[in-house]
């Protein structure tokens, strides 16, 4: 009898071939659930309401990273972005560079925001500017009253006030806030509001230079694991590894397709084959080897932060030998 795992992510065409049951995992029956991702987040987070879920990078390392945690998880990331395009700052600021950040107040929708994470260590590192020289505000981006999901331990001297009763949106745009970083552009922004822009226009060009020279691509969402599915059935982690792998094959063979237009945008196979060559053949990797810049980095910046509670490998975040070669 096959193992049934309910699952639950956003819905992406990588993950398309696997849910619909085009591809199957190996021993393995799947309920599959498609809901947005912040109500995944949230119930995974707080209930564990099914076996396998898409998980904010950042929730996912402060949890797996707890004594005795519950979590382990599979090297197949559902979201991966730049975020040098989610800085917002307020024009009448004065705000021209990174630099001029410092003793600003700068507002995020939660500290363990995936984007955020990576935003504020690239903030501190490569801007020179540290987390304790600004003020940070946490509150929802377009609705009031986005609370943390995960217990923090902030850096010493770094302060963050919580504004239940109002959105980064509003306040960007009185000028309340000086910057937001957010992975989703806030209202004012997308109905033009005058006094707000991104920081970083040319924030392609930006990204490609820092891919070029890092070799580091954010991973924003990852897949988690109850860990007590592996207790009895180790293979299921590979198993679904081996299907997940699969499934993304096939989608990326349907986007470079350079015959047939399986999506409604001019010039994506011809935009999606440049990409693949920029990433050495396969422009989503999975795996922890193709990734480990992203990894270390990130783990890193989760444990400065205060989001993880200790400095993980990316090994430990994984199934023991989840990537041994089965090559012949």
């Amino acid at each position: 009898m096959p193992v049934k795992l309910t699952v639950a992510t956003t819905d992406y065409d990588h993950f398309r071939d696997l849910r619909l049951g085009l591809v199957r995992a190996e021993g393995i029956e799947t309920t599959w659930l498609t809901l947005g991702h912040h109500e995944i987040f949230s119930r995974f987070t707080f209930n564990r309401e099914w076996h396998v879920s898409e998980l904010s990078f950042a929730k996912f390392t402060a949890q797996v990273t707890r004594e005795d945690s519950d979590l382990v998880g599979l090297p197949v990331y559902a979201s991966r972005l730049f975020r040098f395009a989610s800085f917002y700052v307020n024009r009448k600021k004065g705000i021209k560079t990174v630099a001029d950040l410092r003793g600003k107040r700068i507002g995020v929708p939660e500290w363990a925001h995936t984007a955020a994470v990576y935003m504020r260590g690239w903030l501190m590192h490569e801007g020179g500017v540290p987390l304790d020289a600004i003020e940070w505000v946490q509150a929802g981006t377009n609705e009031a009253g986005r609370i943390e999901k995960v217990e923090l331990s902030l850096p010493a001297g770094v302060t963050l006030r919580r504004e239940s009763e109002k959105t980064l949106s509003g306040m960007i745009a009185s000028g309340e806030l000086d910057c937001v970083i957010i992975a989703r552009p806030p209202d004012c922004f997308r109905q033009g509001h005058p006094d707000v822009v991104r920081l970083f226009p040319d924030f392609e060009e930006i990204e490609h230079r820092y891919y070029r020279d890092t070799h580091v691509y954010p991973i924003m969402h990852i897949i988690a694991l109850r860990k007590a599915i592996l207790a009895d059935n180790p293979w299921i982690a590979r198993n679904l590894l081996n299907a997940f792998e699969e499934s993304k094959r096939r989608s990326l063979e349907r986007i470079l397709d350079p015959a047939v237009s399986r999506y409604p945008v001019p010039w994506l196979a011809n935009y999606a084959r440049r990409t693949s060559e920029m990433f050495g053949g396969d422009p989503f990797p999975y795996g922890i080897e193709p990734n480990r810049p992203t990894l270390e980095l990130f783990l890193r910046y989760c444990h400065e932060q205060g989001i993880a509670h200790r400095l993980a490998r990316p090994e430990e975040i994984f199934p023991a030998g989840i990537m041994a070669s089965v090559k012949v």
